[in-house]
């Protein structure tokens, strides 16, 4: 038809096909495959391969189909073509998406598909960081990020893509961080789902959360002063979380004003107030310090003071930063200087 677009492929070979334009790793990871090969070879699920006819031979036009991907669809079943274990090493991004076809379409996977997973997860630190942060976008804001990261979880892909948010999860027994997790994401597939913007600066602000919280809180332990405390902890885990997914700098940047305006949020006295409110961020701060009242983070009802400063007229607003200044600040801890160390032998 007039200005429709047919895309046109070959067909891939297999890794196991030995052909010597074809490198792999040590893992088994394709290096590089452009080599002609079977049709079964191009697509990677039985869903993704031609289930409607769209095969077409060159030499007689003849169209063909694989009446397995239509089964399957039937069925709700996700399942790879071919051996998994083989086409998981080849490129494990394969895993990812297989677990992205079943959060989006409620499949479940076939047996064979899912096994290998979760004891070949760790492959994952061998893809290059900045493709894991576009299958991370498609994952996790397709409007079913919810049951995507529970399927990452219970395949163990967590800890390959967030390992530090994974080891604060597994190290604590308090439910505030997945309670926290589930609802950051809940919120983001509610926004995608109405239409309204997104950005992964916030999603990644909310999964990178507890790993900078009890950072944080170790180097206040250590003796660090408050600001440069948290600040010391976002530049960690940033510098930690880089090496297995690239996070650019334009989300980055916008996620360390969401943090550090957690901070300055409870600092509503004098005009501070309404420099935080005049703050770009300040929106999305806001919803993230909601988030982690819901949580169950007791935050002596923060959110709702911003919420009512928001609502107010500026006389009002005056007059709430005004009530603050009758109320006591609370008395910061003092801190013991180290006792000193006395030698027996003197």
């Amino acid at each position: 038809m007039a200005g429709e677009i047919i895309e046109v492929t070959t067909f891939r070979s297999s890794a196991d096909d030995n052909h010597s334009d074809q490198k792999q790793s040590e893992e088994g990871l394709l290096l590089r495959d452009n080599v002609y090969g079977q049709p079964r070879r191009r697509r990677q699920t039985t869903l993704t391969s031609p289930s409607t006819p769209c095969i077409t031979q060159p030499k007689d036009f003849s169209i063909r189909a694989f009446p397995r991907g239509m089964q399957d669809l039937e069925d709700r079943i996700i399942r790879i073509i071919g051996e998994a274990e083989t086409r998981y090493r080849e490129d494990p991004v394969r895993m990812l998406r297989a677990v992205r076809f079943a959060a989006k379409l409620g499949f479940t996977m076939a047996e064979d598909t899912e096994g290998p997973i979760s004891e070949l997860g760790p492959l994952l630190t061998h893809i290059a960081p900045a493709r894991l942060f576009d299958e991370v976008i498609k994952l996790l804001m397709s409007g079913h990020g919810q049951q995507t990261w529970q399927l990452l979880s219970d395949y163990d892909l967590v800890e390959p893509l967030f390992p530090l948010t994974h080891q604060v999860m597994q190290n604590s027994d308090d439910a505030y961080y997945p309670n926290f997790l589930s609802l950051a994401l809940r919120n983001t597939d509610r926004r995608i789902n109405a239409g309204k913007p997104v950005t992964p600066a916030f999603l990644y602000a909310a999964l990178l959360w507890p790993a900078v919280r009890e950072q944080a809180q170790h180097n206040l332990d250590m003796g660090s002063p408050e600001m440069p405390a948290w600040h010391k902890a976002m530049a960690q885990v940033l510098e930690r979380q880089v090496k297995t997914i690239a996070i650019p700098k334009r989300f980055s940047i916008p996620m360390k004003e969401i943090w550090e305006l957690q901070l300055r949020l409870p600092k509503r006295r004098a005009h501070r107030a309404e420099q935080v409110f005049a703050h770009p961020r300040f929106r999305a701060a806001y919803d993230f310090l909601l988030l982690r009242e819901e949580a169950g983070e007791q935050l002596g009802g923060l959110g709702q003071w911003w919420t009512e400063y928001q609502e107010n007229n500026p006389e009002q607003r005056v007059s709430m930063q005004d009530n603050l200044k009758n109320t006591p600040k609370p008395r910061k801890r003092r801190r013991r200087p180290p006792r000193k160390r006395t030698n027996d032998n003197s």
